[in-house]
């Protein structure tokens, strides 16, 4: 490969590990050509992107992105591929459900919103990983919630009190 060839490379994997928060680096070797079709065909309909890479080229793109990366490097041994995502734990779910028919892929390491997790072991943890917007929904939640008690007790007392209203009107003297 030319020098600019790899440097093409290397600005194409550093644009878009500027551009996407959570990323995941896996091994996909030793999978034959229809399971890695079959895994590529997963990652399409979940809208997760697929990249091999050269791992002298990504670590250069890792070094190149503004972002600290750097205890990500001493896993950038044999074959590499990137999962990129806009929600943290969809790649994670996707190696798991993978996985049921399949030994590959292995998780080497995981970057979620400025947090590296290293090693295969980390999965499940992943897998639980609630993204950024379900957080912010589980707060709203919370927040109103103690609004909506109040609501309903108040036109619950207001049922009650109507009632009383219209039993005592009704009411002969």
């Amino acid at each position: 490969m030319r020098k600019v060839d790899k440097q093409i490379v290397i600005d194409s994997i550093t644009e878009q590990l500027s551009r996407h928060s959570n990323f995941y680096l896996t091994d996909i070797s030793n999978l034959n050509a229809s399971a890695t079709s079959r895994l590529r065909r997963l990652c399409f309909s979940r809208d997760i992107k697929l990249v091999v890479a050269k791992n002298t080229l990504l670590r250069k793109a890792m070094e190149n992105s503004g972002k600290e990366m750097s205890e990500m490097y001493d896993i950038l041994k044999g074959s590499t591929s990137i999962m990129f995502s806009e929600s943290g734990n969809a790649p994670a779910k996707l190696i798991k459900d993978f996985r049921k028919t399949s030994q590959r892929p292995i998780l080497k390491a995981a970057y979620i919103e400025e947090t590296s997790y290293i090693g295969d072991s980390q999965l499940d943890f992943l897998i639980s990983i609630k993204s950024k917007n379900e957080l912010v929904a589980d707060l709203i939640a919370l927040l109103q919630s103690p609004a909506k008690n109040v609501i309903g007790a108040l036109q619950s007392g207001g049922h009650k009190l109507s009632g009383i209203l219209k039993t005592l009107s009704d009411k002969p003297e």
